[in-house]
Order: C-alpha cells, then sequence, then structure tokens
C-alpha cells in the first residue's frame, strides 16, 4: 500500500448501498457540503480529529507543538499537549501528524510526529489522563535526520490492520536531487507503518514526493493520498484495501501522469492519480476524506483540497475510478488539512486559525 505553508490569500458510511439507485446518485451529485465555522482563533492549526466514544469533542493541532481541545465549539483553558520546547516550526516543519490509539480511550495512548529541534522527523507515543497529555510519558518510535527542512511528509493514520501509517518525504530540496523516492534503501518519499507495540517499521509504498494527508475509508480501508507537485501537477492517489501491497505512486519517474525523468522505476505496482489539477487551479494539494458521516447524500464522496488557491473538490470512487467529480462552491483561504470527528462528519482547517465543518 502507500509543499504546504506558501502564503496565499482565498476567499471564503457505511449505510451507502453498493447498488445505489439512480435517485440516490443524483441525490449524491446535488448534495453539497457548506462550511461553516466552528472555532477561530488559533496559532497555524495543521490538523483537526476526534477521538472515538468523545462526541461533540474536537483536538486541533496547531503546528507550533500545542493541541487543543474543544467540546462542542468551547475551547478548553489548558492545553491537551504542549511540547512547543521540543518542536523546529516554521515553513513546512513543526508538529504535523496526531493519531489516537485505535483503542482510545481504552488504551489512553496518542502518537505524534513533530520536527525537533535537531531538525530530524519524530514519531512519538505519549499516555493520556481524562484530560490531558501524560509529558512524562514519552516513548520515541521513529527518528530520523532530514537532508533538507522541506518536504517533511506529517499524517499519522492507523489503518485497519492496525499498523501506524505515516510519510516521510523525499528529502527535500527540489526534484528529489538525492533520487531517494524510488531507492529502497532510503526512507524518503515512502508510505511507512509502524507496529507500535515493537517499533517494527516496514515500508508500505514508494514514489511519494511529499505527502500532504492521507486517509483510510473509514467504511472499507481504501486509501487516498494527495501528494504536492513540483511545479505542474497535484494529485490524488487511490489504493483499494483489497491490494497486495507495495504500491509505487511514481514520483520522480512520474509528476502526476506524465513523465518527469528518464530513469528506470523501482519496485511495486505502479499506481497512477485518479485526479489531477495543474498550477491553474492551485499548487499544494491538501487531502481529505471519504465523508461517512449523517447526512446520506453526501456519504462516499472523498473531498480534497488546495492550500494555494482555497479550491475544494470532491468525487466518487466507482470500478477504481473517479467518478462525478466537481468543484466546491466554497473556497477554504489557506487550506491545511481536513479532518475527521468521531461519528464521520468531516471539518477543515485554515493555516489562518479558523475550523470548520463542512456539513449544516
Amino acid at each position: 500500500m502507500r509543499s504546504l505553508l506558501t502564503a496565499a490569500l482565498a476567499s471564503l458510511s457505511l449505510g451507502c448501498a453498493a447498488a445505489a439507485t439512480p435517485q440516490a446518485e443524483q441525490q449524491g451529485e446535488l448534495a453539497q457540503f457548506q462550511p461553516r465555522v466552528v472555532a477561530s482563533g488559533f496559532s497555524q492549526p495543521i490538523y483537526v480529529t476526534g477521538a472515538k466514544g468523545e462526541a461533540g469533542r474536537l483536538y486541533v493541532v496547531e503546528q507550533g507543538g500545542a493541541i487543543h481541545v474543544l467540546d462542542k465549539g468551547k475551547r478548553r483553558a489548558a492545553p491537551f499537549l504542549d511540547i512547543r520546547s521540543l518542536v523546529t516550526a516554521g515553513g513546512e516543519q513543526g508538529m504535523l501528524g496526531f493519531a489516537f490509539h485505535p483503542s482510545y480511550p481504552k488504551v489512553r495512548k496518542f502518537y505524534v510526529q513533530y520536527t525537533a529541534r535537531d531538525d530530524s522527523t519524530r514519531v512519538v507515543e505519549y499516555r493520556a489522563n481524562a484530560t490531558r497529555a501524560l509529558t512524562g510519558s514519552a516513548r520515541l518510535l521513529f527518528s530520523s535526520r532530514d537532508p533538507y527542512g522541506n518536504h517533511n511528509g506529517g499524517m499519522l493514520a492507523f489503518a485497519p490492520n492496525g499498523r501506524l501509517h505515516f510519510t516521510m518525504g523525499d528529502g527535500g530540496s527540489g526534484g528529489d536531487p538525492e533520487n531517494r523516492s524510488q531507492n529502497m534503501r532510503s526512507l524518503f518519499g515512502k508510505l511507512l507503518s509502524l507496529n507500535v507495540a515493537t517499533k517494527g517499521l516496514r515500508i508500505e509504498a514508494l514514489g511519494l514526493r511529499n505527502a500532504w494527508r492521507f486517509s483510510f475509508d473509514r467504511a472499507n480501508g481504501d486509501l487516498y493520498i494527495g501528494d504536492v507537485g513540483q511545479g505542474a501537477v497535484e494529485e490524488i492517489s487511490y489504493t483499494p484495501a483489497s491490494s497486495s501491497g507495495l504500491e509505487n505512486y511514481g514520483w520522480d519517474v512520474y509528476e502526476g501522469r506524465a513523465k518527469f525523468e528518464d530513469k528506470p522505476l523501482g519496485p511495486g505496482k505502479l499506481v497512477q492519480p485518479v485526479a489531477q489539477y495543474g498550477r491553474s487551479e492551485g499548487y499544494s494539494i491538501t487531502g481529505g476524506y471519504v465523508y461517512r458521516g449523517s447526512r446520506a447524500a453526501l456519504r462516499g464522496r472523498y473531498i480534497y483540497g488546495d492550500y494555494g488557491s482555497g479550491n475544494v473538490w470532491s468525487f466518487k470512487i466507482s470500478g477504481g475510478k473517479a467518478t462525478v467529480l466537481r468543484r466546491e462552491a466554497f473556497r477554504i483561504a489557506s487550506l491545511s488539512s481536513f479532518g475527521e470527528d468521531a461519528a464521520g462528519e468531516l471539518y477543515a482547517v485554515s493555516h489562518r486559525g479558523v475550523i470548520y465543518r463542512l456539513t449544516p
């Protein structure tokens, strides 16, 4: 299986039947995501998520190294986690990923990925009590020195098999100058996974430039990855949960579906994007989620957008292809992430400090 943060201005289920009726399909095409402000005033928020069994609660990750809690839209006075003293933040560095243990809150553990003061990428496990993280419980699971300050990946998500997946960018600079992404001896340009109990690491996929947000469909385990392009194409790739493994997403032999560099492709099955767009539509993709919330007409649509332009799109996968692709009728300024709460409702994050819910 498996550049953000350049300033720009922009305005503002399981219940989905496999054999949907034409009327249901038409309703799904007509139904619209509608953003509304949930909270504001955050400092460079980079992610939002919920925890299983915690209705009405959201966790907002700030790039600088703090995680805040929203209870029914009201922000708690004290942060859930504050490790700003450990984090190098700015540009594409910072605290970039956050995930709860699949058995949370029964197992009160969570995981963060951040750029440390020595410019290394770290994945760290913490324990928590009923209200906040126990900072003294930190357990280092992974650390790697980055050759450049950009292309740090930064997503954390548990797959249905219980392994913690995370991304490493191709190392940085431009054009993958050390040819790391297609090299299986390098961890850069890869989708990696960890057994969080044993720290066992493996490569799940190669050929990524700087995957900015990936997600597993909570209904079926399918994987969607948004990968930021070099200079021409932004792309979304799709891998079904039934895949036999070791996908090759093509970089830097390909940028999107177009040839980028004339050299041999590395191992694995080549997976080309199901959706892509050029520089007239945006220049820094933000991958999203398949909607599995309460709005039946929207279920099954994958939503994603662009940090630079604020444009937002959605589509449905059918037969392994993106269908009924459309641009949504709104924009999100400085769109740094999407997120999913405990009930499957979707949210969008503006790096300017605002959290939006995408359904009424």
